[in-house]
């Protein structure tokens, strides 16, 4: 981060808003969708969702497969882990396709400087590498090429940055991985336990041997997810808490900012309690563009 004096002539008046060219960098598909072209963000995030079809096929064809025969037991499970399925793949892809906060490159100008509303010897920061207006608590990530708004961190599972506009959706997929992995390890445990006291045919379509793998593969992979995404679910309500980045954290700075209290620190990302907390389809509260040269248009 470098300091920039500002050197103009006071500006009179007050500050009218403007809308700067769209900047179209790290835009995919006619410009419509934020998409970061990180190779290895691609691989993980196309492994992230290799792993949740193979629990949908052993969870479907292995564990809950109806035979012709219908039980209670099977459907609620199927209701309920597809349901899971569904939420935790859209939270991905929102967090993966939505931008986190980025601001425009190149806008550290003199003219922007001035429409700022900015006084003759005041003081602001410019990123060095992206050239821009760096807003208070934005930081510049490496793989995105931006400075990003409140930036938590880069995930390369979600192939994106975790910052002000996105970090709803990227805590309602870690949450809703975890309880599908919870889920997944309690099914695979019970069926393994009941092929062991029934013949093996009456419990599954498949050998003995090729169940055995599949059901222990899924509860490796349960295991390992349910811890990873539950601790990643805890950090970031934490931080979230105390209005405190896990850059912020990490680096321990100080907090220059004025922290809100809890309750609004946590609103400032969900929004208002209410069923719309848990969806991935309601976006998080717009920010105040009191500053709209900092923002994508």
């Amino acid at each position: 981060m470098s300091v920039m004096e500002v050197n103009i002539e006071p500006v009179p008046g007050t500050f009218r808003p403007i809308r700067l060219k769209a900047d179209r960098h790290n835009r995919c598909c006619g410009q419509r969708f934020w998409c970061i072209k990180d190779i290895f963000g691609l691989i993980c995030a196309i492994m992230t969702w290799s792993l949740l079809l193979y629990a949908e096929f052993v969870v479907v064809y292995v564990i809950l497969q109806f035979d012709g025969i219908f039980t209670w037991y099977n459907a609620i499970n199927m209701v309920i882990f597809q349901l899971l399925a569904f939420l935790a793949v859209s939270s991905h892809i929102r967090t993966m396709l939505s931008d986190p906060g980025a601001v425009p490159r190149g806008n550290a100008t003199r003219e922007n400087i001035q429409r700022m509303g900015l006084r003759e010897g005041s003081v602001t920061f410019k990123c060095p590498k992206c050239c821009c207006i760096k807003p208070e608590r934005a930081h510049h990530c490496s793989v995105c090429q931006r400075c990003i708004r409140k930036m938590d961190h880069h995930c390369p599972w979600v192939n994106n940055c975790v910052g002000e506009n996105n970090q709803k959706f990227f805590v309602l997929f870690t949450f809703y991985i975890a309880v599908i992995s919870i889920h997944a390890l309690f099914l695979a445990i019970n069926h393994f336990l009941l092929c062991i006291h029934t013949e093996w045919k009456e419990c599954s379509l498949y050998t003995p041997p090729s169940t055995v793998v599949l059901l222990l593969f899924l509860v490796f992979e349960a295991v390992l997810f349910a811890i990873f995404t539950a601790v990643m679910f805890g950090s970031q309500i934490v931080a979230i808490w105390n209005d405190e980045t896990g850059i912020e954290s990490l680096k321990k700075e100080e907090a220059r900012w004025v922290r809100k209290s809890k309750w609004k620190s946590v609103e400032a990302v969900f929004g208002r309690f209410g069923v719309q907390w848990f969806s991935p389809f309601t976006p998080p509260p717009l920010p105040c563009k009191d500053e709209p040269y900092m923002y994508s248009v």
